[in-house]
């Protein structure tokens, strides 16, 4: 254990537990209320929406996932950052307007608006269902991120009791105290915190990317020990597309899904007003700069020479190559500082970790319990159901994390977005189309949904590339854009052939004006 580093991060983490607590206290509002428990009262301005949306979309999977595709697999990780850029002109465009309806409408998820939308209970539990279970396993690469700052700053991972032992032990403890704060302040804690969070992140990585490379002799050196294999893509040819069709896939296929996850949702429905949604679609981009910045920590690592395996710790041998950056900075930094980047990797998981459990508690508590359960469920017990749940997805999350076996955490993420992006002809589309037919889109999500969990299914989940023959081409596509594509045309078709078949007036509880006011 290093001692110095080790107090240093548990005291950091210590703090930012109690402000989560003291967070209940923050912006006062009636916590019994599902929008100020679950949403913060709608009242999150501009700089504030900035830290949340930060710290809820740039993650372990920043700091970790990122970086180790890096450092294992070489450039192919690079997709990550002009997805985060891709995504941006897309919020500005088109969540204003989810915004707008769901404060007119009172909604707190994306199924409570496709619920309005289409009229259909039916299609809008596919919706909620999706939510939370994509949610998960992006809420277990956050504690995949924990476990292996956690071992690497050498604290014990096992309690031994006789013949009686607990694994993952700080994992545990560190998950206890996330679902204790955010039952108790919502999303006020994760708001707060982010503010911290973000202060040393963006300290830590200003750090990184100009002492490291001064001490491994710049980064032309740094480029020259990775070797050109690791830094370009290998060329397309006539009969197969190679990585970069797989590079061009993730990234448009993550960007589409980014926003679609509940707690993506979440932070933009907290905001004041639309016009602080656009802010921050401009100003967000600050984030995707580091993130560029942050990806070439797996190459330092590579030039530096480091070992990811965790041959200091029991118990973590799926991980591997995720330990790159905390290998790096053990090397590199002296004992207070990694006590201080560890820290900040950590706080980094527990924000959005915090984030989307609250959001699936919402999808839950709103679209499940309330729906089929307890329709004459009065606010304060639905808060009540929402606390709960929440306890009951960051489980979830844990499950995923101790259970399923990746060498990259950046799976877990892709694997997500392969469930998330079949609610986009039901969000998105739904935003601006009333055509649409919700039994359409129920059998487009359905063939989507079945399509691209196959496709994960043929790799054993651990891969989300799949390779399509078409006309004689072996092309690699991320299996969630292309059980998108699929998803769309069901939907798009049937729309039509229903609406011809069937007729009618379907039941849309919005209007025009809610989506532009």
């Amino acid at each position: 254990m290093n001692s110095v580093a080790t107090t240093i991060f548990v005291a950091l983490i210590a703090l930012v537990t109690v402000l989560g607590f003291v967070a209940a206290r923050w912006r006062s509002g009636d916590l019994s209320q599902l929008a100020e428990w679950g949403l913060g009262g709608r009242r999150f301005g501009t700089v504030l929406t900035w830290f949340l949306l930060g710290g809820d979309l740039y993650t372990a999977y920043t700091f970790i996932a990122v970086p180790a595709l890096m450092f294992g697999k070489g450039a192919i990780g690079f997709f990550a950052v002009p997805y985060t850029i891709i995504v941006y002109p897309l919020v500005y465009a088109v969540f204003p307007r989810l915004w707008s309806v769901a404060r007119a409408k009172n909604y707190v998820t994306a199924a409570d608006f496709v619920r309005g939308r289409f009229g259909s209970s039916s299609l809008a539990l596919a919706i909620a269902v999706t939510g939370v279970v994509a949610t998960m396993p992006y809420i277990a690469l956050q504690l995949v991120g924990m476990e292996v700052v956690i071992a690497s700053v050498g604290l014990p991972t096992k309690l031994a009791i006789g013949t009686f032992a607990i694994s993952h032990l700080p994992l545990l403890l560190a998950f206890v105290a996330l679902g204790a704060y955010t039952y108790v302040s919502g999303l006020r804690a994760p708001a707060m915190i982010a503010v911290v969070k973000d202060l040393l992140i963006y300290g830590t990585v200003i750090a990184a990317v100009i002492v490291i490379p001064i001490e491994l002799g710049g980064y032309g050196k740094i480029f020259s020990s990775v070797g050109a294999k690791s830094l370009l893509l290998a060329p397309a040819t006539s009969a197969n597309l190679g990585p970069q069709s797989a590079y061009a896939t993730q990234a448009l296929g993550s960007a589409l899904a980014l926003f679609l996850y509940p707690h993506a949702i979440t932070g933009l429905l907290s905001a004041s007003s639309r016009h602080v949604i656009r802010r921050n679609a401009v100003v967000l981009p600050a984030y995707s700069f580091a993130l560029g910045l942050i990806a070439l920590l797996g190459y330092m690592a590579v030039a530096a020479g480091v070992k990811a395996s965790p041959a200091f710790a029991d118990g973590f041998k799926a991980f591997n190559d995720n330990y790159a950056v905390p290998a790096l900075f053990l090397r590199m930094f002296p004992s207070w500082f990694v006590g201080v980047a560890f820290a900040a990797i950590a706080i980094g998981a527990l924000v959005p970790a915090a984030i989307m459990s609250i959001a699936c508690a919402n999808l839950f508590t709103r679209n499940i319990w309330r729906e089929y359960v307890e329709r004459e469920c009065a606010p304060a017990r639905e808060a009540r159901v929402a606390k709960l749940a929440s306890l009951i997805v960051a489980f979830g999350g844990l499950f995923f994390a101790i259970g399923l076996p990746v060498q990259y955490a950046i799976q877990l993420q892709l694997l997500g977005g392969v469930w998330i992006i079949q609610t986009l002809p039901s969000v998105l589309l739904g935003l601006y189309f009333r055509s649409l037919h919700p039994h359409a889109l129920l059998l487009g999500w359905l063939g989507g949904l079945a399509t691209g969990t196959a496709m994960a299914w043929t790799k054993a989940g651990v891969a989300t590339t799949y390779v399509l023959h078409l006309f004689g081409v072996a092309i690699p596509c991320y299996a969630a854009l292309s059980s998108l594509v699929l998803n769309l045309f069901v939907s798009v078709m049937l729309s039509f052939v229903f609406n011809v078949a069937l007729g009618g007036v379907r039941t849309d509880a919005t209007t025009a004006a809610d989506y532009v006011s």
